[in-house]
């Protein structure tokens, strides 16, 4: 057996290992039942692929998050490590085939969703393997009480009964202490070792500011801080506009959501992880696997829906150990705006079955039918066809999702379906007459089978690689036979994946689950009280606040956040006097704004207002009509 040491530099390039991942790995390797609590960017995966490639035999891992499954694979195949994914999409050819491949050829890691683990072709193969280690990623995922509850993961104990002397490591970035208890009882945990590594960021200032112009104080940091950050923001056309915004204001930004095609993901995401791009702009849908270590500052510009949620998006700032920031801008609109968002908009019992009837019906499912039915799904049509509200709509579908009643994966594609509608003598009479379009029009001819008989999905991609074209060539192309009728067309987009992963049963789908729904509501309201008493908590250092959601006693102030900076400067009597001249100083020269005031007057904010307002009440300073500042003449 390889010893860990030599697997991290052979494969990874490093020749020391970081926190508790050492001890993590040795107990996992000597076959203990073990749970890792690490923050985020604190190597997790290394936790379990390391004691995996030390022994022989394939790992199994289990992750509720297909876009991190892909990463992981392909990153270990990069690294010539043989890995695989089920994802949703594979016929039952390709899974009997991958599965077989997983048996005999010498694959190191499986990785599945919970809800593939349902399957009994799958447990049947997986009986049949070798198994060295079972992985639970995102392990939270597992207790009612964790973020993203998903009841699939409680089936995970089967692999127990599948392969009865495999240890199992769970893994999670956060987790409160009932969830910790709750993950190790469902996973029938004998004696564990624990690993729980303090989420303490010596490095990391964490600050909440009051802040109505937040775009301002969003330039203020970036200009002030020239490295690598990351703008949390709530919708995708707030990416766009932000983004724009600051490259207008000479900021090198880019932006990242659900929406963009994957070729649009990966040029945006390598601008900024390549620092050709100083910023980048993205809903929550980014961050999952980036391991990018000089993040100076992650800004939220609107409220996080929970304080897990936020302590991951918070934490991909300053993996380097130098000091960074994390900025959460707030202002009076944004306490109802959260409750607006996450509290009014908690979709009900009725209502859930209500979507999940309409869902059923779009897509033509029969009663007792549907299951491992993967179809594209326009979210805003269907919305529009049953006249639903987004939010309310989506938030059903998440619950959905979770449930494990559907499988709902954001992916924005073009589907395209093509169909020869003239015969093909009169195909070859229309090329005589436009030679131009022969190549692409014959490609087309040869690569797809049936397509004078009915409508194709075809792909732009393969026809340009075919033709030896770029794919604005094909599209026009096929616009232009389309106006001249030699084919019928569609172009539809999609901006998301259906699977259905129970049969259609209408009610008693959905009342299998009524009680986890009516419970997940509950934590939801939980999670939104507790983001919205951190930000109003203007007294508790923020790191100790933090740290005491999950848990973690015997704390001391940070000494570099919001509030300590704050009360530091509150025990420190500011020089009103230096005050007063320094600010009659600079306005002899012109009026000016506050703004143009603090940016030469080094001084806090509080301090610079409390002797404005001394200097106003005093009348040695008077406000002018576009609200400057201006010497009054006594």
């Amino acid at each position: 057996m390889q010893h860990p040491i030599n697997i991290l530099e052979r494969y990874w390039n490093y020749t020391s290992f970081k926190n508790n991942q050492e001890a993590i790995i040795d107990a996992v390797i000597a076959g203990e039942d073990t749970f890792v609590l690490l923050p985020t960017g604190g190597g997790k995966s290394l936790c379990y692929q390391i004691p995996a490639l030390a022994k022989k035999g394939i790992c199994i891992v289990i992750s509720p998050l297909v876009a991190l499954m892909k990463d992981q694979v392909q990153a270990l195949n990069n690294k010539g490590i043989k890995a695989l994914a089920l994802t949703s999409g594979i016929s039952h050819n390709q899974l009997d085939t991958l599965l077989d491949n997983c048996i005999y050829g010498n694959y190191k890691f499986l990785y599945l969703s919970p809800e593939r683990l349902q399957q009994e072709l799958v447990q049947d193969r997986i009986r049949q393997m070798h198994v060295n280690l079972i992985a639970v990623d995102e392990a939270h995922c597992i207790s009612q009480w964790g973020n993203d509850f998903r009841p699939s993961y409680k089936n995970i104990a089967i692999l127990r009964t599948l392969q009865p002397t495999v240890n199992v490591v769970a893994l999670t970035a956060s987790a409160k202490p009932e969830v910790v208890n709750d993950t190790i009882k469902a996973l029938d945990f004998i004696n564990p070792k624990i690993f729980k590594h303090s989420f303490f960021r010596s490095n990391l200032a964490y600050m909440v500011f009051n802040e109505n112009d937040k775009y301002y104080r969003i330039e203020t940091i970036l200009k002030k801080h020239t490295a690598a950050s990351i703008i949390y923001v709530r919708n995708r056309k707030l990416t766009l506009d932000l983004s724009n915004y600051l490259q207008n204001k000479n900021i090198t930004a880019t932006y990242y959501h659900g929406g963009l095609t994957n070729a649009e993901k990966e040029t945006n995401m390598s601008a900024w992880l390549h620092n050709q791009k100083q910023v980048i702009v993205a809903t929550n849908a980014f961050g999952m696997g980036i391991d990018k270590p000089d993040v100076k500052t992650v800004i939220h510009i609107n409220l996080p829906e929970s304080i897990e949620s936020y302590f991951q998006e918070a934490g991909r700032a300053g993996r380097n150990g130098q000091k960074a920031f994390a900025v959460i801008l707030k202002n009076e609109n944004d306490v109802q705006q959260v409750k607006n968002q996450f509290l009014s908009v908690l979709p009900t019992l009725q209502y859930t079955k209500q979507v999940y009837r309409k869902l059923c019906n779009y897509f033509q499912v029969s009663y007792g039918e549907g299951a491992y039915l993967t179809k594209d799904f326009n979210f805003n049509t269907f919305c529009k066809t049953y006249n639903f509200n987004g939010v309310l709509c989506y938030n059903a579908l998440q619950l959905l999702d979770r449930n494990s009643v559907i499988s709902l994966s954001k992916q924005f594609k073009n589907k395209i379906t093509v169909q020869f509608i003239v015969t093909s003598n009169n195909i070859f009479n229309y090329l005589d007459a436009n030679p131009s379009f022969s190549l692409i029009v014959k490609s087309i001819l040869r690569m797809y089978g049936g397509i004078f008989e009915h409508e194709t999905s075809i792909s732009i991609n393969k026809i340009a690689d075919k033709a030896s074209v770029n794919e604005t060539v094909v599209t026009n192309v096929l616009q232009q036979l389309e106006k001249d009728e030699i084919i019928t067309l569609n172009l539809a987009k999609t901006d998301a994946q259906i699977t259905f992963i129970q049969p259609r049963e209408d009610d008693k789908t959905i009342n299998r689950i009524a009680h986890i729904i009516e419970q997940q509501n509950k934590l939801k309201q939980a999670q939104v009280n507790a983001i919205l008493n951190y930000v109003e908590n203007k007294n508790t250092c923020k790191s100790i606040q933090l740290l005491s959601y999950f848990g973690e006693t015997n704390l001391k102030p940070c000494g570099i956040c919001s509030v300590c900076i704050t009360s530091k400067k509150s025990n420190t009597v500011a020089d009103t006097s230096t005050l007063k001249k320094q600010i009659i100083e600079q306005l002899q020269s012109g009026d000016l704004s506050s703004r143009n005031l603090a940016q030469t007057i080094q001084c806090s904010e509080a301090d610079l207002k409390n002797t404005l307002k001394l200097l106003l009440e005093h009348n040695i300073i008077s406000i002018t009509e576009t609200n400057t500042y201006k010497l009054s003449h006594l």
